[in-house]
């Protein structure tokens, strides 16, 4: 069982609100301030959650820089006020940033009861499997 230490789980909760606080900022048609918040918010609970210094090295290492760059770019757009560009650049570096962990995520959400078995309908799961890292193959 993996131990969960308190600066954890208050990033956790952090990273929650940072979320909930984006697509509440996307639903109400970038609003800046909502959008401002979640970003802060989430980078803050990312930080809680793995820790300062593996923070550091996830974001500043040499082939992640293209993503580091468009992300925190994003983000000081959206702070200086434009949200949508500064969206659509951050959600840039987020695929650039998170790629590897997509796999990861799509092979676990493949197994969930609901999901799962719409994910693995014939048409989807020829889609789904091109972008999972799973040795099963597309009916």
């Amino acid at each position: 069982m993996i131990q969960v230490t308190d600066f954890q789980k208050i990033g956790i909760g952090l990273a929650g609100f940072g979320i909930t606080f984006l697509f509440l900022g996307i639903l109400l048609f970038f609003d800046k301030g909502l959008l401002a918040i979640g970003n802060i918010l989430f980078i803050v609970g990312l930080t809680f959650v793995i820790g300062l210094d593996r923070t550091f090295k996830f974001f500043f290492q040499l082939q992640k820089l293209r993503g580091t760059v468009a992300f925190l770019g994003g983000i000081l757009i959206v702070l200086v006020g434009w949200p949508f560009v500064g969206m659509l650049i951050e959600g840039y570096g987020f695929v650039s940033l998170f790629s590897g962990f997509f796999p990861v995520a799509l092979s676990f959400i493949r197994r969930l009861p609901v999901i799962g078995t719409f994910l693995n309908l014939p048409g989807i799961s020829r889609v789904v499997s091109r972008y999972a890292d799973d040795s099963r193959t597309a009916p």
